[in-house]
């Protein structure tokens, strides 16, 4: 089992949740501190202690899951030429701690002014 932070379009009910969807064993909600950004189909987050919270869930998955999701979001690996890096992150509220698939700056998007994929797609 391996546990992943998702807030855009792998979330339940969104685009590409059926990457994941035949690997998924849980589903939790969760929180992690940062800053999304508007890449336009999709979101974008960016760690930041001192910034609000992302909305998102926690997902358990198979080892196939992760790796399905590690496709999605061309992380080749640590060193590599990655879109998004995969790195360990903690809940903002609970005892949950797992992987999440970042970028290392906003690359000069928009950020979204709310922690919320979900809610940014019901504003636009």
């Amino acid at each position: 089992m391996v546990r992943v932070f998702v807030y855009g379009t792998l979330l339940v009910g969104q685009a590409n949740h059926g990457v994941v969807a035949p690997h998924l064993l849980s589903v939790r909600p969760g929180r992690v501190r940062g800053r999304l950004y508007d890449v336009g189909a999709y979101p974008a987050m960016v760690l930041d202690e001192a910034a609000g919270e992302v909305e998102g869930e926690w997902f358990e998955v198979t080892p196939e899951g992760l790796r399905a999701m590690d496709d999605l979001e061309e992380y080749r690996g640590p060193g590599q030429a990655n879109d998004y890096e995969r790195v360990w992150v903690r809940d903002a509220r609970e005892e949950r701690s797992g992987w999440v698939y970042v970028w290392l700056d906003s690359r000069g998007y928009p950020e979204i002014p709310v922690g919320s994929w979900r809610e940014w797609l019901a504003q636009r």
